[in-house]
């Protein structure tokens, strides 16, 4: 038995195992979308609400007020600060509010909000971002969330003025394309924020010291040095 001979044998056998595991997740995965499909007419479990707008946190303040029960998940909105003025302005309950602060892009809001929101057992979410947010965050939902049996169903909060953000064709493609492949991968490998924290948790009295600025639509008093 030639040394060649070898080698090629390990290439088809290290293929096969590839190709196995591969077809594994990819099944896995089809099962995932299968189970989100089957909790769309459920009630909504959890919102998770994309950062992008203090326009957002306003919206979500005022249904936590009516809703104080549910778990609301806000992915690198505003300042935390601003935030916790805003609930406690609106006199809106914030037990059930949690601020995940590691995201830096739309594609990041569902890199770490999903494995938050697996871990809160959610099998149907509302999601809150703008109107000029979409497609590409529907999409990246419907596909990461989707994947790991998360129905989604979007709240679309009116936007006043020019939207900070903008969304081009390419990166359209370019984040839908990585989340393809994200929704094989995120099923072997979970990744974790360490910057996840309640909102009854944010130390109002230490941001001030520090100082800090809310965007003027949110038309609360911020302090800063």
């Amino acid at each position: 038995m030639s040394l060649p001979y070898l080698d090629r044998s390990r290439r088809c056998w290290l293929f096969a195992v590839g190709l196995g595991l591969l077809l594994a997740l990819l099944l896995v995965v089809g099962k995932g979308f299968i189970r989100a499909y089957q909790q769309a007419k459920s009630p909504v479990d959890a919102v998770f609400v994309l950062g992008g707008s203090i326009k957002r946190e306003l919206y979500i303040s005022r249904y936590a007020r009516s809703h104080p029960e549910m778990p609301i998940l806000i992915s690198s909105g505003s300042k935390p600060p601003c935030i916790y003025l805003i609930f406690q302005r609106d006199n809106a309950p914030m037990d059930n509010v949690w601020l995940e602060n590691c995201a830096r892009s739309t594609f990041g809001n569902f890199y770490y909000g999903v494995p938050i929101l697996k871990r809160w057992g959610v099998g149907k979410v509302s999601l809150v971002t703008s109107a000029s947010h979409l497609p590409r965050s529907l999409w990246l939902a419907q596909i990461l969330l989707g994947a790991h049996g998360i129905w989604v169903e979007p709240d679309i909060v009116p936007e006043i003025g020019v939207p900070g953000n903008t969304e081009l064709f390419i990166k359209t493609i370019l984040d839908v394309t990585r989340s393809l492949l994200w929704a094989v991968i995120s099923q072997i490998y979970t990744p974790s924020c360490q910057q996840e924290t309640p909102l009854t948790d944010i130390n109002i009295e230490a941001w001030q010291v520090r100082g800090f600025h809310c965007e003027h639509q949110a038309q609360i008093e911020s302090d800063s040095n």
